[in-house]
Order: C-alpha cells, then structure tokens, then sequence
C-alpha cells in the first residue's frame, strides 16, 4: 500500500515537474515574442522619427538661416510664396550667359548665370522655380501687375525702375567696362565723343539701360533702332544697317572678340553704376528682403562670377555668343 502510496506521490511529482517545465517554457516564448514586438515598434518609431528629422533638416538647410524666414506674415506676398511652395521668375532668354536656352537633350531648358541666380534663391526660400520667358521689355509689366514674383534679366538700376518696381541689391558687381557702342573696328577710334555719333544710326535693345542712355547723352539727330535682342543688333552693325550697337562695356568686349570686324568705340556714356538687380512689384518688402539677404551671401562667396564662367563654357559648347 505504502509503494503505491509512493509510486502514486513520485509520478504527480514528475507530471508537475513537467508541466512546471512546459509552462516555463511557454512564458518565454510569450515573453520573447513581447519583446521582439516591442523592438520592432521601437524600430519603427525611430525610422519614423529619424525621417521626420531628416525632413526638418532639409527643410533647414534648404532655407539657411535667413532672418526675413522668421515670423514671416502668411498674407504678405513672401508668405502666399512659402505657402505656394513656388516661386516665379520672368526673364528675357536670349542673353547668354545670363540667360539662355538650352536644347541640346530635345527639350527647352533655361540655363545662365542669372538662371542659377534665381535656383539659389528658391533653394533658400524652400520652395520649387519656375521660369517665365518672356520678351525684355514685358517683364517689367509682369512684376507691377503681380503675374511674376521676381524679374531677373540682367537688369541695371536706373531711378525710373526704382521709381516702378521694388530693386534689390547689387549683384554682378565686378564689372567696371561701363556703357558704351560698338561700331566697325576701324572707325573705333573716330568715335570718340557723343557728338561723334551725330546723324548716325544706333542700336538699342528697347526698356534697356543702354537705351535710355543712347537717348538722352546722343544728339537729338541720332536714329534710334530699337532690336529685340543684342544679336540682330550686331547683325544690323555688321551689315551696315546701322553704325553702332549700344551695350554694356563688358557684352561690348565680349561680342569683339567672337566678330573680328566690330570693337568699343573710344566714347563711353556718362554712367558709374555697377552691378545688376533683382525686380519685384512695389511694396513687396517681405520677398524683397529675403532675396537681398541671398544676394548678400552671394556676393561674399563670390558665387555669381562662378556661376557666370560656367554660364560662358555652357554657352560656347552650344555654339552660342555670348554678350
């Protein structure tokens, strides 16, 4: 009696050994399986806040540090721009190595110095470009009536665009060529006052600095030829159609040096400012400010003259002049 009483007592013993051993078991793996959810949520929440991360650091370093991004107003025009997520340029695409067009992969694509100019600020504002052309002289018209954020095309001050439109700073500053004509090369020389030009025909592209100089330091008898850009200007001054092209010292130098049979003339206008500047509509401080901040750091990196030497090479391996 007393063995069966010890054999029933070992066997419950060993039954609830086992069990004790089977339920050990199945608490760890109830437990592993927790923890393998546990890490695998707290994978997925630090993926998710590593992307947001990733996304608040782009969205810094696409903006900088720029003091006009700080309490920006939502209803000023730099604010509907954030809010947009766009920002547009109008520009006369015929100026190389301002800007340009390239065609060479089958479709239109806008390149120059000024076009990078442009990307810069966008890239800074956060926000994507798009790219506007358009004949020079309506450019203005599109920055006053607000169909353009921003007008970029090589533009020089003069008080009556100050007087139109919101300027920013200076950029493109190193230019010290001043303004002046090309004429024929061996009459360069002859062509050494303003009076010299008297009776003559001249060249200008329309709504352009140079224009406006041509007309109020030339003689009253000057003819004026208005062109739609610098290249029929220099086609009409190297077939004779007219006897000077009013440009830029620098363009000036430049288109001298592609045509063997043009040069500057000795005569320069009375004209001391330097540089070119970004336009926007009247009033629109907000993007006016953020923009001459970019230009501030522009200038001190010297990237606009970078951005100019690989506008030329550009241009040249396309085969096209440059002004």
């Amino acid at each position: 009696m007393k063995k069966n009483i010890v054999l029933a007592m070992t066997t419950a013993a060993v039954i609830a050994a086992l069990t004790g051993c089977g339920s050990s078991k199945s608490t760890e793996t109830t437990a592993a399986a927790t923890t393998a959810a546990e890490t695998t949520t707290a994978d997925a929440t630090t993926a998710a806040e590593s992307k947001e991360a990733d996304k608040t650091e782009a969205a810094a370093a696409a903006e900088g540090s720029l003091k006009a991004l700080e309490n920006v107003d939502p209803n000023g025009h730099l604010g509907k721009v954030l809010a947009a997520g766009k920002l547009t340029m109008g520009t006369s695409p015929d100026f190389a190595p301002w800007e340009f067009k390239d065609v060479s992969s089958g479709t239109t694509e806008y390149v120059g110095a000024d076009v990078e100019l442009a990307k810069y600020i966008a890239e800074k504002l956060g926000v994507e470009l798009e790219i506007k052309p358009m004949e020079f002289s309506a450019i203005q018209q599109a920055v006053t009536s607000g169909n353009i954020d921003m007008g970029i095309s090589g533009f020089a001050y003069t008080d009556e665009r100050a007087e139109a439109m919101g300027l920013s700073e200076r950029y493109n500053v190193n230019t010290k060529k001043g303004q002046g004509l090309l004429v024929k090369k061996e009459l360069a020389s002859q062509y050494n006052t303003a009076e010299s030009f008297a009776g003559k025909k001249v060249a200008t592209q329309n709504a352009t600095l140079q224009n406006k100089l041509a007309t109020e330091q030339l003689p009253s008898d000057v003819q004026i030829q208005l062109v739609t850009n610098i290249t029929d200007g220099v086609m009409m001054l190297t077939t004779g159609k007219v006897d000077a092209l009013a440009v830029s010292g620098d363009n000036g130098e430049s288109l001298a040096k592609t045509y063997d049979d043009i040069a500057m003339a000795d005569f320069m206008f009375d004209y001391s400012s330097e540089g070119n500047v970004i336009a926007v509509k009247k009033g629109d401080d907000d993007l006016l400010n953020a923009i001459n901040e970019v230009i501030v750091e522009v200038n001190e990196k010297g990237l606009y003259e970078q951005w100019r030497e690989e506008a030329v090479a550009l241009a040249e391996k396309l085969g096209i002049e440059t002004n």
